[in-house]
């Protein structure tokens, strides 16, 4: 059996429950490792935490710009590409499915938090851009079998790097890595109801 089938195997006999336990453990790890690292490399817990400007307009004009962006060229991919290059192995869809619109968003909103403040705040900081969006691509080990998926996490993972790159402020990545996510959570939740109707 590859290693491509068995993720999926072990994802379908996972209850709804222990998905969701196990997204949320993760992002929790997530988290974790960073501010150990922020300690170690930074020698501060807190580090990170200093290249947020809630206040810069670029969250709106370039995270939210880049996200719409983003979003209408993976719609548009959608629509006229093979179903087949999008298949996740349904975790996607099982994650978003059948989740209120602030579960939706409160999911989206720890994931965008957690991986840009370990990827771009730490990772990014201490070794470049190069090094840490090639980690955030391999950390997404689900695409690794799906070529289509992984080009595309590889290629948005250098888009928000080189976006922290010129901002230098990790509420514009936050922001633009929350919005894709939290839209297409929002889009297969309601695909996923429109074919209960």
């Amino acid at each position: 059996m590859t290693l491509k089938n068995r993720q999926k195997e072990i994802v379908a006999k996972l209850s709804d429950r222990e998905l969701l336990l196990n997204f949320y453990i993760t992002q929790l790890l997530i988290l974790l490792i960073g501010l150990i690292l922020a300690r170690f490399l930074f020698g501060n817990w807190f580090y990170p935490f200093s290249l947020f400007d809630w206040y810069d307009r670029k969250i709106i004009t370039i995270g939210a710009g880049v996200a719409f962006l983003v979003v209408s060229l993976d719609l548009l991919f959608m629509k006229f590409l093979p179903k087949s290059l999008y298949d996740d192995g349904g975790i996607n869809e099982r994650l978003f499915s059948n989740r209120k619109g602030w579960q939706i968003i409160l999911m989206t909103l720890l994931v965008a938090f957690g991986e840009e403040l370990l990827f771009r705040g730490i990772l990014q900081m201490a070794f470049g851009l190069v090094v840490a969006s090639l980690i955030f691509a391999f950390v997404h080990y689900r695409y690794l079998f799906r070529p289509f998926l992984f080009l595309n996490v590889v290629i948005l993972s250098f888009v928000i790097g080189i976006i922290f790159h010129l901002t230098e402020n990790l509420a514009v990545t936050v922001s633009m890595h929350f919005f894709i996510d939290c839209t297409l959570g929002f889009i297969i939740a309601s695909k996923n109801n429109k074919k209960r109707c």
